[in-house]
């Protein structure tokens, strides 16, 4: 499970998200495993991304990102509408630098 994120640190990923656009869309299938595997190559890659999810129900939008964040290893930053912000250190080659917290 990853890590649980501190308010500053909150903070300082939500306004490096702020110009980030929806890199994966979760559809009317929900969290498939293809989706997890897409989540988890996106977020080694960038660590911070924005999920477009496509659920009417503020309840389903919330389970699907929960979900989502636990199979793909990685922190919900916020969620905003319909769009939410997924943050996980990558392995290999550590892009963001999180403030002390």
């Amino acid at each position: 499970m990853a890590a649980a994120l501190s308010n500053p640190q909150k903070r300082y990923l939500r306004g490096l998200a702020h110009d980030l656009k929806p890199v994966l869309l979760v559809g009317a299938k929900g969290i498939t495993d293809n989706l997890v595997a897409e989540a988890g190559i996106a977020l080694e890659h960038h660590e911070l991304i924005k999920v477009k999810v496509a659920a009417g129900d503020r309840e389903l939008r919330d389970q699907w990102l929960a979900e989502l964040c636990e199979r793909a290893d990685a922190a919900l930053v916020t969620r905003i509408g319909n769009i939410g912000v997924l943050y996980r250190r990558s392995q290999d080659k550590p892009l963001i630098v999180l403030p002390k917290g």
